[in-house]
């Protein structure tokens, strides 16, 4: 699964999957535990596709960051969890992207993509991230 049907909904912890549209907004599922939610189009909602991180020089996208911290872990769990100190979150985000602004990249934020990682790996979803970037490059020759 791609990155597309992935969502943050604004003051809702963890990830959703997109289930299916309606009228007045959508249906996502958790991917904590399961339950289905009724979203209004008024909520807050992000698509982890749309998001990026800031550089000091231009905007990673969030699948990027997702590439480069699964290499660095062989695909497994981080060896760094959103409830440690800010120094090892900070030292551990300036490994995976060494020119972060540090000024607009929050250790809040830090927490946030290293929770989702673990979520997507966890429920077997970052595959589709390797998958789709063979398929763009099968396509391109």
């Amino acid at each position: 699964m791609s990155l597309d049907k992935i969502l943050a909904i604004g003051g809702k912890p963890g990830l959703y999957k997109l289930v299916t549209q309606t009228r007045g907004g959508f249906v996502a599922e958790s991917l904590i535990d399961k339950k289905r939610i009724s979203i209004g189009v008024r909520q807050n909602v992000s698509v982890l596709s749309e998001i990026a991180i800031y550089t000091l020089t231009e905007e990673v996208p969030l699948k990027q960051i997702f590439e480069t911290i699964m290499k660095k872990e062989n695909g497994e769990q981080t060896s760094v969890k959103p409830k440690d100190s800010k120094d090892k979150l900070e030292e551990y985000f300036f490994d995976i992207l060494p020119d972060y602004d540090e000024d607009r990249v929050y250790v809040s934020d830090i927490k946030k993509v290293v929770q989702w990682y673990n979520l997507l790996q966890q429920h077997n979803l970052l595959d589709g991230i390797q998958e789709e970037k063979e398929v763009v490059s099968d396509e391109e020759e």
